[in-house]
Order: C-alpha cells, then sequence, then structure tokens
C-alpha cells in the first residue's frame, strides 16, 4: 500500500448499533470524491463491513439485494454515471487472479472500489484512498478508525468532517 506519511489523517468514530452505521454511510455516500475512490474495510469476520458497504450502496442508491462477494471476489453495480466493485478478498490466494479476473482494468476505470480483506491481495492492490478498520466492542458498539492515505482520501475525510461527523 502506496500512503504518503503527509497526506494520512485518521479519524475514529463509534457506532452505538447500526443506525449509526448506516447514519456514517450516508454521510459517506455524499463525500466530496467518493465515488472514485478506492475504500478498504479491515476487521475480524463478522465486525461489520458487508453491512457497513450493504448502507453505503443504498445511499448511493442501489437497489435490489446486495450480495456478499466472499465466493464471487466482486460483486458489480451500475447506477446511471457511477460503477461500483464491491471486492471480498478473503479468498483470494494468487496475484495471477489478478490479471485472469480483469482486475486490473476495473481498478483502472473511473468508479468506487470497495474492498474487504484487502490484506489479500496487498501486492497488486493501488494505493488505497481511504482505510475503514472495523472493530466489535464488549458492548456490540462499532469502532471505525479511518485513515485517508491519498489526497482523495483526505478530501473524503474533510467532507465527512463538514457533515458534522462527530469523533
Amino acid at each position: 500500500m502506496d500512503v504518503h506519511p503527509a497526506i494520512v489523517k485518521t479519524k475514529t468514530l463509534t457506532w452505538p448499533d447500526e443506525s449509526a452505521t448506516e447514519a456514517f454511510a450516508a454521510r459517506l455516500a455524499e463525500a466530496p470524491g467518493v465515488t472514485n475512490a478506492l475504500i478498504a474495510l479491515r476487521g475480524d469476520l463478522g465486525a461489520g463491513k458487508t453491512t457497513l458497504v450493504r448502507h453505503l450502496l443504498r445511499a448511493l442508491g442501489v437497489q435490489g439485494r446486495v450480495k456478499s462477494p466472499t465466493y464471487a471476489v466482486v460483486e458489480p453495480y451500475e447506477l446511471p454515471g457511477l460503477n461500483i466493485w464491491h471486492f471480498d478478498f478473503y479468498r483470494f490466494g494468487d496475484a495471477r487472479e489478478w490479471e485472469d479476473a480483469g482486475f486490473r482494468d476495473i481498478f483502472a476505470s473511473p468508479g468506487l472500489k470497495l474492498a474487504e480483506w484487502p490484506e489479500k491481495a496487498a501486492p497488486v492492490l493501488p494505493a488505497i484512498d481511504l482505510d475503514i478498520t472495523l472493530t466489535t466492542l464488549a458492548d456490540g458498539a462499532r469502532q471505525a478508525a479511518l485513515a485517508a492515505n491519498t489526497p482523495l482520501g483526505a478530501r473524503i475525510l474533510q467532507g465527512l468532517d463538514h457533515e458534522g461527523q462527530q469523533t
């Protein structure tokens, strides 16, 4: 992962319940530049990565069933003027799969890329704009650590601040 030390900005949030996750996703959907970002989602199994993605996709206007790409590796979504790809690299095991599946072309094209388990594809992933690491707290709440790694990620994080997001 290419990270520029002068660009890295961080923010930590606590979401007491799923409605707080949904509210964050709605703010994220409106953040400047998010529709052209690579957002990595990290956390243990059950931490809420796919739940966050589902709420974000709904906030962006995706209708119908939002499936987890655990077995397919990627689920594409098309909206007017916006392409979205939801990746789950949990089962990703070989960098040759990257080329064979055409992922290089997807990541080179405009649109939103959401990547769960990005560490499994780290050698081939481009620079991650925004890293979101989810942790389940003892009371069932979620803690989200956000890290902007690129100028685009910093713009997204700054846009969340302008929406009145509490830390």
